[in-house]
């Protein structure tokens, strides 16, 4: 009974972790669970808390800071100082050897400092806040970047499964017609080449069907990366590669206007001229006074014997200080100036760079559009290519069993047939990753 137990449970633990090594996704399924789970994800949202981080260090570096510390001394061999002798009535002209300090001494302080004024720490504020928005931009931009990285390894994976199927139903197909010949020329109906030709058709699809088994398998592991999912795991994708290219042949597109303003790519670029226009502020603020003050408080106690600063008798002497200081920097051989000129061509560059950004921008999705329009296009023209492709290799089929046709049109018939068949597949996943680019050209929001 005891053993029926331990294999029950056996069993039912194997099924649990069997169903954890297994994931069924839809294609938004996937795109949503990498938003949240991939490597790119995780660390953009890393990047994020790191820039809140850097804002607070920023921030602090204004407020009060408090410092203590314990300092102790120990002379192994005391300090001489040398001190006329007259002052204590020795002999003109000669010095005495003179200890001022005690053996031993310790000395506690604590010291509060305040900035009060500085120029950069102003535009250092600024510039942190900037750094946030950055971080912001840069995973708004991974994120839009992974839903096109998904879409591709989603339809690249749909197209291995499809040309698998498509393979081995025509390996199947294959067969039978070469049995068929084979039969027919063993009864004197058929030359040795017409088997022979199909001999040769079927090791080449064969060979396909292995290759492409194997680049399936890659491209099952391609996506279980792009989803931060271990590779091991296995991916069961719940859409078909027909569906999703049906689906992205329609197009909707925004209602109002585009705004070039709110592309990410161009928001990108204004924050790094508005980081410019702080790097200029910066270097201008270094030409101007800084004020601080600092208050200090502190305990020194002395001794000439052993170590007794811990004991009740021991005496400790109190002290405090009060100061500001004032730096005002006045003359820098024109460093500064040069400084603060390399930051205004850079300013420049930046207010460049945005423009070009803008145009690459529209090039980019007139681009992406053109591409897009094409595929479906070739859509329709590949989908009336098959058909016809496969009544061509149909009809000589009949053509070759009648004795009409030969093995070699009846192998470039395959062959055409085998190829559109391709063709189309590689055309349905070039409308959904056409698809999946122009919605990232355009800057379609995740939803």
């Amino acid at each position: 009974m005891k053993r029926k137990l331990i294999l029950t449970f056996a069993l039912l633990l194997s099924m649990v972790i069997n169903a954890q090594e297994s994931i069924s996704l839809s294609l938004e399924q996937a795109i949503d669970y990498a938003l949240k789970n991939s490597y790119s994800a995780i660390n953009s949202s890393r990047d994020i808390d790191i820039a809140k981080k850097k804002k607070w260090e920023t921030t602090t570096i204004g407020l009060p800071q408090i410092s203590a510390k314990v300092d102790y001394q120990n002379w192994i061999k005391q300090q001489v100082s040398l001190i006329p002798a007259e002052l204590f009535g020795g002999e003109a002209g000669k010095f005495a050897e003179v200890s001022f300090n005690t053996k031993q001494s310790m000395t506690a302080t604590a010291t509060l400092n305040q900035l009060i004024f500085d120029g950069s720490y102003i535009v250092g504020l600024q510039a942190a806040k900037v750094y946030l928005q950055i971080s912001e931009n840069a995973k708004e931009k991974t994120e839009l970047s992974i839903r096109e990285s998904v879409i591709n390894a989603y339809g690249n994976v749909l197209i291995s499964e499809e040309s698998v199927q498509i393979l081995e139903q025509n390996l199947a197909s294959l067969q039978k017609t070469l049995n068929e010949t084979t039969e027919m020329y063993k009864n004197g109906f058929n030359e040795e080449e017409d088997v022979e030709q199909l001999q040769i058709t079927l090791a080449s699809v064969k060979s396909n069907l292995s290759k492409t088994k194997k680049l399936t398998k890659i491209a099952y592991q391609m996506l279980n990366i792009t989803l931060g999912i271990d590779i091991k795991t296995t991916v069961i994708l719940s859409e078909k590669l027909n569906d999703l290219a049906l689906k992205s042949t329609e197009l909707n597109f925004e209602p109002q206007p585009f705004n070039i303003e709110d592309h990410i790519d161009y928001k990108i670029a204004k924050n790094t001229k508005h980081s410019n226009e702080l790097l200029v502020k910066l270097e201008q603020s270094k030409a101007l006074p800084t004020l601080s003050s600092y208050i200090n408080f502190g305990y020194s106690g002395f001794g000439n014997t052993g170590f007794e600063f811990l004991k009740k008798e021991q005496k400790w002497f109190n002290s405090s200080l009060l100061g500001v200081s004032l730096n005002v920097p006045i003359f820098s051989s024109l460093s500064r100036s040069a400084v603060t000129q390399q930051a205004k061509i850079e300013l420049d560059k930046s207010k460049t760079d945005l423009i070009q950004t803008e145009q690459n921008l529209l090039l980019k999705i007139a681009s992406a559009k053109t591409e897009y329009n094409f595929n479906i296009e070739e859509l329709n023209t590949s989908k009336q290519n098959l058909a016809l492709a496969e009544r061509i290799e149909n009809k000589q089929q009949i053509k070759f069993f009648e004795g009409i046709s030969s093995s070699f049109q009846l192998a470039e018939a395959q062959r055409q047939l085998y190829s559109m068949q391709q063709n189309y597949l590689q055309v349905m996943l070039n409308v959904i990753t056409s698809k999946a680019t122009l919605d990232n050209a355009l800057n379609k929001p995740i939803n």
